[in-house]
C-alpha cells in the first residue's frame, strides 16, 4: 500500500513538474551543436525506465542541423549481444531557438525537448516533455562530447532532474559501454 501511494505521489510530482515551463537557453546555435555527443545522464519517472535502467548503457547520439533549422537526431547504444540498437528522429524547430517537437514511431508519442544549458564543446542538459495517451513524463538527458564529464556537471544534472520532478532513484549516469560501429 504505501509503495502504491509512493508511485502515485511520484506520477504526481512528475505531471506537476512537466506543467512547470523550462526555458531554453538563450542564444542557442544548433550549427554549434551538431555532431556526436555521449548520453551520459538519464533521469525520467517512467515505467519503461525504472524497469530497465539497470541494463542501460552509455550510448552515443549524433545531431545533424537541417537546412531549415531543424535537427536530426541519431541515437545508437551497443546490445550485450554485440548488437547495435539505433533509433533517429527529425525535430522540428518551433518558434522558440533551442525548443523542438517531435512524433516518436518507436515509442508513439509527441515530444517538446527543449536545450537547457549547453557548452557547446563539453556538455548539454535537454528537457523533453514526452506526451502519449494525454499523459505526460519528464525526460532529462546530460550529454557529453567525451565520455566523461565534471562531479559539477553531474550535480548540476542531479539537482536539474529533482527540480523537475524525477524521483532521486531515477537519476542515473550510465556505465560506459563500447560504441556502435558507424554505418
Amino acid at each position: 500500500m504505501a509503495n502504491t501511494l509512493l508511485r502515485l505521489l511520484g506520477v504526481l510530482l512528475c505531471a506537476l513538474a512537466a506543467l512547470a515551463e523550462v526555458v531554453p537557453v538563450s542564444d542557442f546555435d544548433l550549427a554549434k551543436m551538431a555532431g556526436k555527443w555521449h548520453i551520459i545522464g538519464f533521469a525520467t519517472n517512467s515505467e519503461w525506465f525504472v524497469n530497465h535502467k539497470a541494463d542501460m548503457k552509455m550510448g552515443t547520439s549524433i545531431v545533424t542541423p537541417t537546412e531549415g533549422g531543424d535537427m536530426d537526431l541519431s541515437y545508437a547504444n551497443l546490445k550485450d549481444d554485440g548488437t547495435c540498437w539505433r533509433m533517429t528522429h527529425l525535430a522540428k524547430k518551433t518558434e522558440t531557438p533551442g525548443r523542438f517537437t517531435f512524433h516518436s514511431q518507436r515509442w508513439n508519442n509527441d515530444n517538446d525537448m527543449r536545450i537547457v544549458d549547453v557548452v557547446y564543446d563539453n556538455y548539454v542538459l535537454i528537457h523533453t516533455i514526452k506526451t502519449k495517451d494525454g499523459v505526460s513524463e519528464v525526460l532529462n538527458k546530460l550529454y557529453g562530447r567525451n565520455t566523461q564529464v565534471s562531479e559539477d556537471l553531474h550535480q548540476k544534472f542531479r539537482q536539474f532532474s529533482l527540480d523537475t520532478g524525477v524521483l532521486a532513484d531515477n537519476i542515473v549516469f550510465l556505465p560506459l559501454s563500447a560504441e556502435c560501429a558507424s554505418v
